[in-house]
């Protein structure tokens, strides 16, 4: 068990209540109890840094139901992949807001809200989190995901420069505004230019999907250097003083068994904390499709995937392995997991 207290990682605002990326998904992690709000960061045609998980808008927005922009529908090469959607670099700001926010999982939550807000600037979520804080007397802090750093570079549109802009805007960017601020990324080479090229003393974390996956900016660079081998002993010594700490996927920290159950703990944090690093793990949800089978509830009355099971037990199960952070998309049970209150459920 770490030392501190574990940190609570809003992923995505609250996003098991709320559509994902949205203002009031934001708030209202804050408000139960989040430590850090998580966003991802793309650009728009224009320039501008907005919070989206990835560049393609067409299932969290209502882009498919408004015919002067659903036309802009394409079809793109993202990280290697084709992708056919509307995407945020064909957009220009004041396009992309005239959107409104969808629910990602609308087969597993509340679709109520949908159509109600439209897609933030990260420079709003930077005044967001200067006002909750002062609202709520206690620091919240940004956890701040660069997404596909290769591919919108390769289309004139590199997010690191503008990233630290913003941030430096709000006095964020150094001194002791840094303080509230993580920056993550799945590419290595994009932290590497942060704190070398560009100088930034923030804090950075490596995330990792899983061992055997190799970072897109490796392979457009034709090197197959896997996660596996850059979180070795060998491989985190290769990265000091360029990341402060590692994000794996919750299964690269107990690994999950045929069976659903959870295995034995991989040496990764351990390795990890040997190197003074912090384990960030993500991502914890309680619905049933994202739990182990053994905390999965078996209420008749909900369906079967969307049922809450018990998200307290897989928590308290991931800190028994020693991790120092938890992303959620529902950060009020890990709050009340904490804090030893009954397990998560219902």
């Amino acid at each position: 068990m770490p030392t501190h207290a574990p940190l609570v990682l809003g992923h995505r605002g609250a996003s098991g209540h709320l559509p994902e990326h949205t203002l009031a998904a934001y708030e209202l992690a804050a408000r139960q109890g989040a430590d850090y709000l998580e966003l991802d960061l793309v650009a728009t045609q224009d320039g501008v840094l907005v919070a989206r998980h990835e560049n393609n808008i067409w299932g969290t927005t209502d882009v498919a139901d408004r015919p002067e922009l659903a036309t802009r529908r394409r079809t793109s090469t993202v990280d290697g992949r084709q992708v056919d959607g509307v995407f945020t670099e064909d957009l220009t700001l004041e396009e992309l807001q005239s959107l409104l926010a969808r629910e990602r999982l609308p087969a597993l939550r509340d679709t109520r809200h949908d159509d109600t807000w439209r897609v933030p600037t990260f420079a709003e979520i930077i005044d967001l989190r200067a006002s909750l804080s002062a609202e709520l007397g206690r620091e919240i802090g940004l956890y701040v995901e660069l997404k596909h750093p290769t591919h919108f570079a390769s289309v004139g549109l590199p997010l690191e420069e503008r990233m630290l802009a913003d941030l430096d805007a709000a006095g964020l960017a150094s001194g002791d505004g840094a303080d509230a601020v993580y920056v993550q990324c799945f590419e290595p080479g994009s932290l590497r230019r942060i704190r070398t090229e560009l100088g930034s003393p923030l804090r950075q974390v490596l995330l990792a999907t899983a061992f055997d996956d190799v970072p897109y900016d490796l392979v457009a660079a034709g090197e197959r250097r896997t996660y596996a081998e850059l979180m070795s002993p060998v491989g985190l010594h290769e990265l000091e003083g360029v990341i402060d700490g590692v994000g794996p996927s919750k299964t690269m920290v107990l690994p999950w068994d045929a069976d659903a159950s959870l295995g034995a703990p991989t040496s990764l944090v351990d390795d990890a904390h040997d190197a003074g690093l912090v384990v960030h793990a993500w991502t914890f949800r309680a619905e049933n499709r994202f739990l182990p089978a053994p905390w999965r509830s078996d209420n008749p009355g909900d369906p079967q995937d969307a049922a809450h099971g018990d998200l307290a037990a897989e928590v308290r199960a991931h800190l028994d392995a020693g991790v120092d952070g938890i992303f959620t998309d529902h950060p009020d049970l890990v709050v009340q997991a904490l804090r030893g209150g009954q397990a998560a459920g219902g």
